[in-house]
């Protein structure tokens, strides 16, 4: 009888499954690294976006200059005549509570009286123009810069008085306010110059504010009683300020209180 010899051959694969099984796994195990990675990265820049943005809002609503007064003075000629318009406006400006340091050279203040606009930057700002104010000097007096701002003309932009302003330091306890870097801080006060002069002051007027200041430049604007005149500052951050008023009857006084 012959033997039934059977062959058998056993199928492991077990091997075969294992690597796929591992292969399947570091695959998951990238996956999972790069998303992670990708959802660090993501939550690194939206942390930095909103911290940004929060400080930004915060000095958005925290910052911002406050207008104590106004006051007007009119020229007057060699007759010693005084000019029908107001020729130099003088704002008495502070911080209000909490608001952060502000740089002048970064604000624009926008003038108007209806017909005319103006928008002033610092004399000392040498950015917006190319140049600094013509006649502006960081050594000098506020009452010479103010001469400067009324009867000196910048070639890049043009009259002083149309482009620019000055600014004259009343408190600043801590000695952090200079011409060469005009920076506000609490408790500070100062006198900001504006010119005004129109078109009939500008043929002869010969002192405004003390000083001589013969033939000053035409700066458009027409400041007489009753012309509503409104001031607008804007800061480089936080909320702007306005300060608008309507000229009263002059009489015979030379400086006269505009605002509030």
């Amino acid at each position: 009888m012959k033997a039934n010899n059977k062959h058998l051959m056993k199928k492991d694969e077990r091997a075969q499954v294992g690597i796929g099984t591992l292969i399947i796994f570091i695959a998951m195990v990238l996956v999972a690294a790069v998303a992670a990675a990708v959802l660090i990265q993501t939550s690194g820049v939206l942390q930095e976006r909103a911290s940004s943005t929060g400080q930004q809002a915060a000095q958005e609503v925290s910052s911002n200059m406050m207008v104590k007064s106004i006051e007007g003075v009119r020229s007057a000629d060699s007759d010693a005549d005084l000019s029908e318009s107001v020729d130099l406006l003088k704002l008495k400006v502070a911080l209000n509570i909490g608001s952060s340091d502000i740089d002048l050279n970064q604000v624009v203040i926008t003038v108007t009286d209806g017909v005319a606009t103006n928008d002033l930057v610092y004399a000392g700002n040498d950015k917006t123009y190319g140049v600094p104010m013509a006649g502006f000097n960081s050594s000098a007096t506020s009452a010479e810069n103010m001469v400067e701002l009324l009867t000196n003309n910048t070639a890049a932009a043009g009259d002083n008085g149309q482009y620019f302003f000055v600014v004259e330091k009343v408190r600043d306890e801590d000695e952090s306010f200079s011409q060469e870097s005009p920076i506000m801080n609490q408790g500070d006060l100062v006198t900001i110059y504006i010119s005004s002069v129109s078109s009939t002051s500008a043929a002869d007027a010969a002192t405004l504010d003390g000083q001589s200041v013969t033939t000053p430049n035409s700066t458009g604007l027409t400041v007489e009683p009753r012309s509503e005149i409104s001031i607008l500052m804007t800061p480089e951050a936080g909320s702007s300020t306005t300060a608008t008023f309507t000229a009263p009857s002059f009489g015979v006084d030379t400086n006269i209180g505009l605002y509030p």
